[in-house]
C-alpha cells in the first residue's frame, strides 16, 4: 500500500507526495521533471541562465505533465521577453531565486500562475512574503550549487515563525532521504526540495561518469566557494558562493585566493579545454548529501523511498514520549 504524507503543500498544489525536484540547472530537465510528477511529486525545470531553446525542448520533453519551472533570477531580469515566453507555456509553479524577485512573482501572479520563492535569509523572507509568494524555499548552506551561509536547521523554524502558520514553505538544503522529510515536517515544513538525490538519478540530464563521480564523492568533498564561477566565466552577485565537489584543479588555486583574481584568464582557459567529463577540472556541483547517495535510482524509486522511511518515522514518533511505546 502506497504511503501517504498530507501537508497543506500536498492538498494545495494537488499532489501526492511532499517532495520536489529542486530546479538544478539543466539537469532537472523536462524529462525528470516529468519523472517526478508522475511519481506523485512536484517536479520543476531547472532552465538556469535561460536559453529559450532549451527551455521550450524541456517542455515538450514533459509530455503534457503538470510541472514548474526554474530559474536564476539576476539572469532572468536581463532577458523580460524571455520572461513572458516563459509564462505563456503556463507553467504549474514559477520559481526565483538569487536576486529581486519581485517583478517575476508579479507578472506571474497576473497570469494566474503559483509562485515559489527561494530564499537564504530572513530579509530575503520578507520581501518575498511582501511580493505575495505562495511558497517560500528555505534553503540552507549544505545545498549543492549556489547559496549563502545559514544552516537549514536554525533557518526552517525561523522562517516559519516568520511567515506564519498559513504561509506553504518547504525546506532544502542537505535533504536525501526520508530521515530529511521527517525532520523538515517537523521543524515547520510543509515539503522537501531535494536536489543532489535527484542528480543521482537516472533520468537526471548528466553523463553517466558524472553521477558515477556523485556516488564515489562525500559531503566532505564539497565546498562553498566561488571559484568555479570565476572558471566558467559567470557573473555571480557577491554574495552568493556555490558548493561544488573540489577537485585537484580547485584544491590547487584555491591554496593561493590572492592569486585566483589576477589569474582569471589562465583559470578559464585551462577550464574550457578540459573534457566536459574530466572531474579533476571541471565542476561538480553538489551537496553535503552526498554521503546519503550511493547509487543511481529511477525517480521514481527515489521519491517512493523517501516518502516511505519519513512515513514509518513519522508513525513511530510517539515512542520517543515518557510511557508510550
Amino acid at each position: 500500500m502506497e504511503q501517504l504524507i498530507e501537508t497543506a503543500f500536498t492538498r494545495q498544489f494537488a499532489v501526492r507526495h511532499p517532495v520536489v525536484l529542486a530546479p538544478m540547472d539543466r539537469i532537472s530537465n523536462g524529462r525528470l521533471a516529468a519523472e517526478v510528477a508522475r511519481a506523485g511529486g512536484f517536479g520543476i525545470i531547472g532552465a538556469g541562465y535561460g536559453d529559450r531553446d532549451w527551455i521550450d525542448k524541456a517542455f515538450a520533453d514533459a509530455q503534457g505533465q503538470r510541472v514548474g519551472i526554474g530559474i536564476i533570477t539576476w539572469s532572468l531580469l536581463k532577458k523580460p521577453d524571455l520572461v513572458e515566453h516563459i509564462l505563456d507555456r503556463k507553467p504549474a509553479a514559477m520559481f526565483v531565486s538569487f536576486g529581486d524577485g519581485e517583478p517575476i512573482i508579479r507578472a506571474a501572479k497576473e497570469r494566474g500562475i503559483p509562485t515559489i520563492w527561494q530564499v537564504q535569509r530572513l530579509e530575503q523572507a520578507e520581501q518575498a512574503l511582501k511580493a505575495g509568494t505562495d511558497i517560500l524555499v528555505a534553503q540552507g548552506q549544505e545545498g549543492g550549487g549556489h547559496g549563502m551561509e545559514r544552516g537549514l536547521m536554525a533557518l526552517l523554524p525561523a522562517v516559519r515563525d516568520l511567515a506564519g502558520k498559513h504561509q506553504l514553505i518547504l525546506a532544502a538544503g542537505g535533504i536525501a532521504d526520508g530521515r530529511g522529510l521527517a525532520a523538515a515536517l517537523m521543524m515547520g515544513a510543509d515539503g522537501v526540495m531535494m536536489g543532489t538525490r535527484f542528480w543521482a538519478s537516472r533520468e537526471a540530464n548528466g553523463s553517466e561518469k558524472a553521477k558515477d563521480a556523485l556516488v564515489q564523492a562525500a559531503g566532505d568533498d564539497t565546498r562553498r566557494t566561488s571559484f568555479f564561477d570565476i572558471a566558467r566565466g559567470l557573473d555571480w552577485p557577491g554574495e552568493f558562493t556555490g558548493r561544488v565537489v573540489q577537485n585537484p584543479f580547485s584544491r590547487r588555486w584555491l591554496e593561493d585566493p590572492a592569486h585566483i583574481q589576477a589569474s582569471q584568464d589562465t583559470i578559464r582557459a585551462a577550464y574550457d579545454a578540459a573534457d566536459p567529463d574530466d572531474f579533476s577540472v571541471r565542476a561538480l556541483i553538489a551537496g553535503e548529501a552526498l554521503d546519503l547517495v550511493r547509487s543511481i535510482e529511477p525517480a521514481a524509486a527515489i521519491v517512493e523511498s523517501t516518502v516511505t522511511e519519513a512515513a514509518d518515522l513519522l508513525a513511530r514518533a510517539g515512542s520517543f514520549l515518557a510511557g508510550r511505546e
